[in-house]
């Protein structure tokens, strides 16, 4: 006798597609905002630069990359005029990235964004969907730094916003 099989519920690809459409509605309120060309690397490497300089090191740990996918972000925060590089006056063989007047107007523009969105979603969805879907994403976390970097981030209801962000 043949066994049914229950379909498996796709969380990953709902997961995805969530992903997607908010890193697209940032991309088009940051656009209508003054800037339009966000990439998905900005609002963490900006917040993070927000903070003071950072070392290309750091930013790449920060952002979960390489050394060198690290420089090609800092390459491109810098080819847009929002920070500069230089070298660490204690220890030449260290560059630290710092963000320019305009980079700090931008990254105060993504966390605007953020809040904004934050704020429609909780509009949105009761406070217990919420906490649910809290509840189901940071299971979804399997890394202890991931998990670690979750607890910062709060829980709804007690949400410390986007500058709470690592």
């Amino acid at each position: 006798m043949a066994s049914e099989s229950t379909p498996v519920y796709r969380f990953g690809d709902l997961l995805a597609l969530a992903r997607q459409s908010w890193l697209r509605e940032m991309a088009d309120a940051l656009h209508s905002m003054g800037y339009p060309d966000y990439r998905r690397s900005d609002a963490q490497s900006l917040r993070l630069l927000q903070r003071g300089p950072v070392t290309i090191g750091r930013l790449g740990e920060a952002l979960g990359v390489t050394r060198q996918a690290a420089r090609k972000v800092a390459t491109g925060l810098e080819r847009r005029g929002f920070a500069v590089s230089a070298r660490d006056i204690r220890d030449a063989r260290q560059v630290n990235l710092t963000l320019t007047p305009e980079g700090d107007r931008y990254a105060e523009a993504i966390v605007t964004v953020i809040e904004r969105m934050n704020r429609s979603l909780s509009e949105r969805v009761r406070p217990a969907d919420l906490a649910a879907a809290d509840t189901v994403l940071r299971s979804v976390l399997t890394g202890g730094r991931a998990r670690t970097l979750a607890e910062q981030l709060g829980r709804p209801g007690g949400d410390r916003g986007p500058r709470a962000a690592p």
